[in-house]
């Protein structure tokens, strides 16, 4: 091994052939242990970040949104999920914790993403859902910028 560093979530490690002296880089991650996420109807299914990741990126789609925003996101999510200690978590919480972000951080993606995961019946119950959302402080990102300011006219 010629060089040892931390990199992201592991570590990266210079190593050298003892044979032919050719040089090439290792990544080292630690492995998780499996977590197991209990469905409504009471299943248990591997967690799958990517899966989330997808249902996330389907809610986000066409918000401007910086690039990295939604991996980080689910980063601190499993991140948090591993930290609870327990191997199987409820699809509940899952969920929650991605609506409990995205109202944070997009009201029109929290809004798409809360119409498929609380099964909104009609109209009053997303009505309803939105009424809570107008309220909160806007913190949104917005499609356009703010009204341009006039020109003024020249006087001579």
């Amino acid at each position: 091994m010629v060089d040892s560093r931390e990199a992201g979530e592991g570590v990266r490690r210079r190593r050298e052939c003892l044979g032919c002296g050719a040089r090439f880089t290792t990544r080292e991650t630690v492995a998780a242990r499996g977590l197991y996420v209990i469905k409504r109807d009471g299943r248990r299914e591997a967690f799958q970040r990517e899966k989330l990741l997808a249902g996330v990126r389907k809610a986000c789609e066409k918000r401007p949104l910086p690039t990295g925003t939604l991996e980080k996101m689910l980063d601190e999510i499993e991140g948090e999920l591993y930290r609870l200690g327990k191997e199987e978590i409820p699809g509940s919480l899952i969920g929650d914790m991605v609506m409990e972000r995205l109202k944070k951080l997009d009201h029109i993606a929290y809004i798409r993403f809360a119409s498929v995961y609380r099964r909104f019946t009609d109209l009053s119950d997303l009505k309803q859902e939105v009424d809570s959302l107008v309220g909160a402080v806007p913190t949104q990102l917005t499609l356009l910028p703010g009204p341009r300011p006039r020109p003024r006219k020249r006087t001579r």
